[in-house]
Formats: structure tokens, C-alpha cells, sequence
């Protein structure tokens, strides 16, 4: 089953039935920052473009053509293959190759795929595929340059915020914040998501852990995470999937748990380019 067929599949019902769904979200997040903790070097920029090529895998099968006897011919069943394969390498030469052109890199999947998108599909496909290559370079540079802390941080407040806002919309319901995209997310979750990213931010600054910019960074790049769902909600409705795709058995692709943290690290990165970024110890 290729990543854009929809997943038929029952879906759990009752008000805690996508509980193991969140789970497993945090358990990537959890193996995510394992491998920015652990890994150094070559193998980390080896993870990260490993990331990106499975992403891209997915991005491209839900943006490719759509006439299904298109799916058919060779071009059709190999292109998502060989765009995770550029991006990839894109990647780990964007993260290796120490020259001031070598992001430029970044570029290449994206290039090599619009001819392959269908045409409504190019710019959605652009723009996503941009947003993958630069999440995960900028998770590598985040590492680097301020430390595994401030990664850490970052999965800090994706995790805080899906988990406050589970349980804070399960248990208080209320209007939904956006329906269309999202049938599930309330506006109660949603506060509570900002409401958590602050308390960490400000946790971190009372205990020395970081500076006072914290308070008011966490819950910007909490909201931004939060966008980062919507989007990805945004893309499947588009494709007509339930779920980018079934890598995670059960539970849906790898961008499906990777949405909150691409809108989390982009948001840190445009607040790096217009101030400085809190520091975290």
C-alpha cells in the first residue's frame, strides 16, 4: 500500500479511543531526541537525513498525480521512492558539506519533483517540501550550536502541549478550534497546550534552567507547533488520506508524528533571524 491510498481502517471510538495514538506520537518525539542526544557527527546528520527522505517519501505520494491509471506506470509507482532518495542525500550534503553554498542543496527534492506533482499539487508540494529539509537541518544546527538542552526544549514543548491539550479537551470539551481541518481540536486543548509551553518556559527560568525569554517563547512555539498539525490535517483532507501512511502500523505515518515539531523548530528558527534565541542550560 502506497503512502497516498487511504488507510481503511476502524477507528477508535470513545472519548479516550485515540489514546494510543498520542502515545506513540511521544515515543517518536522520545526516539527523536535519543538521537540527538546519542548521536554526533556523521551519524547524526546520517538520522536527520533519514528523517527527511522517509517524510519526503510521504509528501510526494500524497502530492503526485491524480489519475489513478498514473499510479500504474513506472514513473507513477517509483517517483515518491526516488524523491526520499534525493532528499536524503540533499540533506546529508546540505549537513556535511562545509560551504557557504552547500544548504542550497536543500533545494534539490524540490526541484526534482514539481515537474511530478499534479498541478494543484505543485505549490502545496513546495511548500511542505521546503519546510521538511529545513526542519531537520535546523534541528542539526539547533544541536550544535546551542546544545542538546535546547533541542530538548523544543521536544519539550511539543510534547507538553499535545499532551495538555489531550487531556484538557477530552476531559473540558467546548467549541472546536477548527472544525473543518481538525473535528477534534478544541479550543480548551488549544489553551491548554500554550498554557503548558508558558509553566515549562517559566519552570525552566525559576529554576535557573534559562533565561526569562522562555516565557514568552515557549507558548509562541507552542502555537506554531499547533499550526503545524493543522497544516498536515490541511495536506491529507487535500489528498484524501486519513493518515500519511501506514508506517507506524496502527497509527498513521511518520509526518502525521512529525507535524507539531516541524512547526515548533520553523518558528524557532524565524525567531532566530529577527532576535536572539533563549538560552537554555
Amino acid at each position: 500500500m502506497s503512502p497516498r491510498d487511504p488507510i481503511e481502517r476502524p477507528r477508535p471510538s470513545g472519548k479516550w479511543g485515540d489514546l494510543s495514538r498520542r502515545i506513540a506520537s511521544t515515543l517518536v518525539l522520545l526516539a527523536i531526541g535519543v538521537l540527538l542526544a546519542l548521536a554526533s557527527g556523521i551519524w547524526l546528520r546520517l538520522g536527520m537525513a533519514l528523517i527527511s527522505a522517509v517524510t519526503f517519501w510521504e509528501l510526494a505520494a500524497m502530492t503526485g498525480w491524480r489519475h489513478p491509471e498514473m499510479h500504474l506506470t513506472a514513473f507513477g509507482r517509483r517517483r515518491p521512492l526516488a524523491l526520499a532518495g534525493i532528499a536524503g542525500l540533499a540533506q546529508f550534503v546540505a549537513l556535511s558539506a562545509y560551504h557557504p553554498a552547500a544548504p542550497l542543496a536543500l533545494l534539490l527534492p524540490i526541484v526534482a519533483g514539481i515537474p511530478g506533482a499534479a498541478a494543484r499539487d505543485r505549490w502545496t508540494y513546495a511548500g511542505f517540501g521546503i519546510a521538511i529539509m529545513l526542519v531537520a537541518f535546523g534541528l542539526v544546527g539547533f544541536r550544535e550550536e546551542f546544545g542538546l538542552h535546547f533541542v530538548l526544549w523544543l521536544m519539550g514543548i511539543v510534547i507538553i502541549s499535545d499532551t495538555a491539550g489531550y487531556f484538557a479537551g477530552r476531559i473540558l470539551g467546548g467549541p472546536k478550534f477548527w472544525p473543518r481541518l481538525s473535528p477534534k481540536k478544541t479550543w480548551s486543548g488549544t489553551i491548554a497546550g500554550w498554557i503548558g509551553a508558558t509553566l515549562l518556559g517559566l519552570g525552566l527560568w525559576w529554576f535557573g534552567a534559562g533565561d526569562a525569554a522562555l516565557i514568552w517563547v515557549s507558548p509562541l512555539v507552542c502555537f506554531a507547533g499547533q499550526m503545524g498539525d493543522i497544516a498536515e490535517s490541511w495536506l491529507k483532507r487535500r489528498a484524501g488520506v486519513k493518515d500519511s501512511s501506514n508506517l507506524i502500523p496502527g497509527h498513521g505515518g511518520f509526518m502525521d508524528r512529525f507535524d507539531a515539531v516541524t512547526g515548533a523548530v520553523l518558528a524557532a528558527m524565524l525567531i532566530g533571524l529577527v532576535t536572539s534565541l533563549p538560552v537554555v542550560n
